[in-house]
């Protein structure tokens, strides 16, 4: 893994905010220069990923251009992540209520370049990548590059300073008019588990075979799930899972199913003719869902259809067909979020939204050279929006916080050219990972909540971190910005777990980030030989999931605001450790002190024979 340059971080610019409509007003100084003034809108700035690059250079940071550097590079462009003032959005001030689920990124585990007019490039295949996340793969590796960088996430990346076009305390208020341009356009198998009693044929066996060897103060296995669905050759992934009361739901191939939490009995299945291809992470409070349903089983299907789904029963409720708005609407990749009783489509070229509870449109694209094409649910609704540009190589894309009912936006941040909104880290504070795709950089920046920059994240040397963010392997063009593991968000500080070190006697850290400063608080140390990772919060502690090891099963552990050790809440047995490992890319849930493990993916090729693969595994007292 390669060591960057050192780099320090930026100091925030000043200014006053720009009116609606306004012109930028020219940029801020910012170490170690000031940057360029904001490049003139032209042709589009998404499209698809590319190949994941060696991550050897370090980029520069949104605010300048970079420290000079062993690599031999020439000197990047300035990066991305100050303000700059912008023209109004599409949308004009609306007055938001927050949804009923803050944006956590925990335990729930789901680049791009021109786009919105017509596609600067032609599409090119997918990169190979073990991972996901909105513009690129799912897990990124970071190391750090001097004794305080800024955050950045990469397969390979080291860190870099952020920057931006101007003053980043100053965000564009929109005013309670119109949006720019035009109004919204109007609506255009089950399973089998073992139950523990004895007569299960799950993976591990029994639940008395599986607890024989159970020592005292270790958990018992509650129930063990096998997966009975014949699935296509190139397997499904497992989308979820979602808890409502005691029920746990997960979606996979041609159905969605819910499952007793306590006893892991299935207590409802709907199935549908064709693949599931999109889920939110969230769903409504009352237990309401909207996933997306392919439009056909051939070569040439594309996830067109969004059906509404009751958690609580599994029933169906109001099914709509997407209707693509323009030549360049691409229906085949869609992301869905949900905030309050909102559900977003979002998708290269086109955007719609629809009431959760009945199906009614609410809005749809606007007009303009900047378009929502990702969305973040939860309390807040947060877009990423891609704008036209005079170069598919130099994206400028936009973040803002809409209003879930009319899609009006209430404020806008303009990162730097070359700078790509990557995931939504939580939304309730804001926290953004941003790439630049031809710098090979990835940044971390929290927003307040007027939109201006609170602080960029700074690591300290040697630290690497490999947060997962959501979707599937193959699934690596997703339009969904939420869904990332492996971190953690409370009020005012972000848990990120370091890489494990180590050969066999892997071991890591949690490393706790001050939101305001974006400076390391503390790290705590996994217990020796021991690989831990950030859930969920709960209450004012971070709760950590413990990987199993050979001689040890996994674990829920949890960390004080304060740091220190951590504290073991449910030990798993180490006789089941075996099948701990056994499943894929697994999610973690610890709810009503019950640890679950559902498998993220399951493979055609590990359910022949006798032997199936497990599909959710659960531990308690």
């Amino acid at each position: 893994m390669v060591q960057p340059p050192s780099q320090q971080p930026p100091q925030e610019g000043s200014g006053t905010p720009q009116q609606p409509g306004a012109q930028p007003s020219g940029t801020p100084p910012l170490p170690p220069a000031p940057p360029a003034q904001p490049p003139v809108p032209g042709a589009p700035a998404y499209g698809y990923p590319q190949a994941p690059g060696p991550y050897g250079q370090q980029p520069p940071g949104p605010y300048g251009p970079p420290q000079p550097g062993p690599y031999g590079q020439q000197p990047p462009a300035p990066g991305p992540y100050g303000q700059q003032p912008v023209q109004p959005g599409p949308y004009g001030q609306q007055p938001q209520a927050s949804g009923p689920y803050g944006q956590q990124p925990g335990p729930y585990a789901y680049g791009q370049q021109g786009h919105p007019g017509a596609p600067a490039y032609a599409p090119v295949p997918a990169p190979a990548s073990s991972g996901r996340g909105f513009l690129r793969g799912r897990t990124g590796v970071v190391t750090a590059a001097a004794v305080a960088v800024v955050l950045v996430v990469g397969a390979g990346v080291g860190f870099a300073v952020l920057g931006g076009d101007d003053d980043p305390e100053k965000p564009v208020a929109h005013g309670s008019g119109s949006p720019t341009g035009t109004d919204a356009p109007g609506p255009t198998g089950s399973t089998s588990e073992d139950k523990g009693d004895g007569d299960g044929d799950g993976g591990g066996g029994a639940r008395d075979d599986l607890n024989a060897g159970r020592k005292p103060g270790e958990a018992k296995v509650l129930w063990l799930t096998p997966n009975d669905v014949k699935l296509p050759r190139n397997g499904a992934r497992v989308y979820g899972p979602w808890v409502v009361g005691d029920t746990l739901v997960k979606a996979m191939y041609r159905s969605i199913s819910g499952y007793s939490a306590a006893t892991g009995e299935e207590k409802w299945t709907r199935t549908f003719p064709t693949d599931v291809c999109a889920a939110p992470s969230n769903a409504t409070e009352d237990g309401k869902i909207v996933i997306g349903v392919m439009d056909g089983t051939g070569d040439r299907a594309k996830c067109t259809t969004v059906q509404q789904v009751d958690l609580t029963t599994g029933k169906a409720g109001w099914k709509k067909t997407i209707k693509p708005n323009g030549l360049w609407d691409l229906l085949s990749d869609i992301g869905l979020a949900i905030s309050g009783d909102t559900v977003t489509v979002g998708r290269s070229g086109g955007t719609d939204a629809f009431k959760v509870s009945d199906g009614t449109a609410l809005f749809g694209s606007p007009t303009g050279k900047c378009t929502p094409e990702a969305f973040a649910g939860g309390a807040k609704l947060i877009a990423a929006l891609n704008c036209t540009t005079d170069d598919p190589e130099n994206p400028q894309q936009q973040i803002q916080q809409l209003d879930p009912v009319t899609g009006k936006a209430r404020w806008t941040y303009q990162p730097k050219r070359g700078w790509e909104i990557e995931k939504v880290y939580s939304v309730d504070p804001l926290v953004v990972a941003l790439t630049n795709e031809k710098e090979k950089s990835w940044g971390v920046i929290t927003l307040r909540e007027n939109g201006a920059l609170r602080s960029q994240l700074v690591s300290d040397a040697g630290d690497a971190f490999s947060p997962s963010c959501g979707g599937a392997l193959l699934q690596i063009f997703s339009k969904t910005l939420d869904g990332c593991d492996d971190v953690a968000v409370s009020a005012d500080t972000l848990y990120m777990a370091t890489e494990a070190a180590g050969t066999t006697d892997r071991s890591n850290k949690v490393v706790a980030f001050d939101l305001d400063s974006g400076k390391p608080r503390w790290k705590a140390a996994a217990p020796a030989g021991r690989v831990m990772t950030p859930m969920r919060m709960e209450g004012a502690n971070v709760i950590l999931h413990m990987e199993p090891t050979y001689e040890a099963g996994g674990a829920v552990a949890s960390l004080p605001p304060t740091g220190g050790t951590p504290k073991i809440l449910l030990q798993h047995p180490a006789s089941t450790s075996a099948v701990e490992q056994g499943f894929f890319d697994a999610d973690f849930l610890y709810v009503g002190g019950r640890s679950v493990i559902v498998a993220d993916r399951l493979t055609e090729a590990n359910n022949r024979g006798d032997e199936r693969e497990n599909t959710m595994m659960a531990f308690g007292e």
